[in-house]
């Protein structure tokens, strides 16, 4: 009996503990692959996927600043004018361009606040857009393609050379690894001068 206790036991441990590891990596709590409703139906797939516009048109400083930057009104404006000038889809941001005021957009990806992330030194290190946000080219509704859980980001800072693409690449949001991606990858991190895995790996890397 006592046996069958101590067995029976570790099992509804190791349950209990695996159970919490599923949920924690869930959709209901990392908000991965859940479409995010926006004040205005703008779909990045038409944009990005069918028009082909660059991700920068919009997101100007996310080469150089650790924000990828949302775009003013006036940047949907410079086609809208001209475009679509009176749909009834795009009053919000005709009011906005009127009233100056931002539309108010609902944030998709939300590190905690703990966590430092600079959009730039990724880009320029060779990490595609893809890498974290997914295709977005072909997202009516952009949702959350990863968990952005910290062993997420850890698998990129421990082995870069799976994930660097070449700097012509970056924006491609149709990306695919090579088969010779390693090899590749390899001379991506010395050319690029990424740091360190030790550096990378740091806690102090992305908790400051």
């Amino acid at each position: 009996m006592s046996k069958a206790s101590i067995v029976g036991g570790v099992l509804l441990v190791t349950t209990v503990l695996l159970t919490l590891g599923a949920l924690d990596r869930s959709s209901y709590n990392t908000g991965a692959w859940i479409d995010v409703e926006q004040p205005v139906q703008f779909s990045h797939k038409h944009h990005s996927g069918d028009d082909g516009i660059d991700c920068r048109y919009c997101h100007t400083s996310v080469e150089y600043s650790s924000s990828d930057g949302m775009p003013p009104t006036k940047t949907c404006m410079n086609c809208h004018t001209q475009i679509w000038a009176d749909s009834p889809y795009l009053e919000p941001v005709r009011e906005s361009y009127k009233t100056n005021k931002p539309i108010e957009w609902a944030r998709v990806h939300d590190l905690p606040d703990y966590v430092y992330f600079n959009h730039s030194i990724h880009v320029n290190k060779g990490v595609g857009c893809s890498t974290c946000h997914g295709n977005v080219a072909e997202m009516p509704l952009v949702y959350q393609a990863v968990s952005l859980k910290m062993e997420w980001c850890l698998q990129c800072h421990r082995q870069p050379e799976l994930y660097l693409r070449p700097q012509s690449e970056i924006y491609n949001t149709a990306w695919v690894a090579p088969s010779d991606q390693l090899e590749k990858g390899k001379q991506l991190v010395e050319q690029n001068n990424v740091a360190s895995k030790e550096q990378m790996t740091s806690c102090s890397t992305c908790h400051r």
